[in-house]
């Protein structure tokens, strides 16, 4: 077999799974004709494009000076990477600004608890009540891991014991996960199965209801949150 056939194979493959997906949306968003859904997808991976690019240019200069404070005032790297659970369960390594402690897991994964997290240092402490350690999530955003909008995206580990004590918990792997979204602006950090659920609700609302429109919304609140220092905790 040559490569050019093995390439149309894969291609062809590639293809059907991705329709395959985009019909499992189409179900899920029954009231949206499917081209308008398409269309929708589209433009929603342009503005992350865009955004991502325009984002990534106008935060440097902050990212910089962040990454200088972080060598200085604890050891380890700048960055660190954690692979995350992304659209339909494939897995990415999401990229953040480095806010804990080099030992902050030695005794196991544990869920985030917000500004107010133990295990963080002096400038993380600042940097996740600012919310500057998601920066680098912009590069996920640009080579398309993620979105700007969507649900948050879940480590492994956790995710497969949510999704078997929570309904319905794999519908959030529909779309990419994102930087902020609906329940991340509208409820606090995981804390508990209840938040959990309460979360997932949003979650599930926003894949039903979609859209650019919306997007923009979400985006205008997570700044609001980000100044106010409210919503997002």
């Amino acid at each position: 077999m040559s490569a050019l056939v093995a390439r149309l194979l894969s291609f062809h493959q590639e293809l059907a799974v991705e329709l395959q997906r985009f019909l499992l949306l189409v179900r899920y968003q029954h009231h949206v004709p499917p081209f308008t859904l398409w269309w929708r997808l589209v433009l929603k991976r342009i503005v992350d494009v865009l955004g991502a690019l325009i984002g990534l240019i106008i935060t440097a200069p902050v990212m910089a000076v962040v990454a200088a404070l972080i060598k200085l005032d604890s050891r380890g790297p700048i960055f660190y990477k954690q692979q995350r659970v992304g659209r339909f369960g494939e897995l990415f390594n999401i990229c953040k600004l480095r806010s804990m402690k080099m030992d902050a897991e030695v005794a196991g994964p544990q869920w985030a608890a917000g500004a107010e997290d133990p295990r963080l240092t002096r400038v993380g402490r600042l940097l996740r009540r600012l919310h500057l350690d998601e920066l680098p999530q912009l590069w996920n955003v640009l080579v398309g891991h993620m979105s700007l909008v969507g649900p948050r995206p879940e480590r492994p580990c956790f995710f497969d014991d949510l999704n078997h004590s929570i309904d319905r918990y794999d519908e959030r792997l529909l779309i990419k996960p994102g930087m902020t979204g609906l329940a991340q602006v509208h409820y606090r950090y995981d804390a508990s199965l209840a938040d959990v659920r309460r979360k997932l609700r949003f979650d599930l609302l926003y894949i039903k209801r979609m859209c650019v429109a919306l997007d923009a919304r979400i985006l205008a609140w997570t700044v609001l949150v980000v100044l106010t220092g409210r919503g997002i905790r």
